[in-house]
């Protein structure tokens, strides 16, 4: 397996990160009308790189519909601080497992990506890189997981992944961009964290 993106990705961790330049080209136009008020809580979440078929992949997850603000959207694995938890890293590995089975043993941290702040749901999300040697044995939390969905990092670069759509709900109308991977709508912070990344690499 080619090891020179995992290379690159440590050597632009001790570079100034892309920040919010990056993660604001996939927002919704909505979103650059909300100002950050209240911080009621803080989530961790893992952008996860594994090797299929000689390609890195990165894997998301598809949460059931369920009445919340989040239900059904497309998400890395990750969830609320919790107190048991040391910091934001160790609650991104545990709702790591917890989702998707794949154990914290397993998975090489890289580093953080930005922070950021979610105004429908009030949290401050903290997203973090790792990635694994082999391809993990995935097992999910019916409970928490719909689906996967697994994505080359080549395929994630390519630009006609980029769409745009009309969104209108009881609280906000506007224009949402997201990526589409094979049908799967990723958007809003979970495309603005994607961003971020793929810009971190993208040089």
């Amino acid at each position: 397996m080619d090891e020179k993106l995992i290379q690159k990705i440590k050597e632009r961790l001790t570079q100034p990160l892309p920040g919010p330049e990056a993660q604001f080209q996939m927002a919704p136009s909505f979103r650059l009308t909300m100002n950050k008020t209240t911080v009621t809580a803080k989530a961790g979440v893992l952008l996860l790189l594994y090797p299929k078929s000689n390609e890195w992949n990165i894997i998301f997850m598809k949460r059931p519909d369920y009445e919340g603000t989040h239900g059904g959207q497309i998400s890395f694995p990750g969830g609320k601080f919790d107190p048991p938890d040391e910091n934001l890293l160790e609650t991104a590995l545990r709702e790591t497992k917890e989702e998707i089975g794949v154990p914290a043993i397993t998975i090489t941290m890289l580093g953080p990506l930005s922070p950021l702040y979610i105004p429908v749901s009030e949290y401050e999300v903290y997203p973090f890189i790792g990635f694994c040697d082999s391809m993990p044995e995935f097992k999910i939390d019916p409970h928490e997981v719909d689906y996967l969905i697994e994505a080359r990092v080549i395929d994630l670069l390519n630009p006609s992944t980029r769409m745009k759509k009309r969104y209108s709900s009881d609280r906000v109308t506007g224009t949402v961009p997201y990526f589409n991977l094979d049908g799967n709508e990723v958007w809003g912070a979970t495309a603005m964290i994607l961003n971020e990344f793929l810009a971190l690499i993208a040089d």
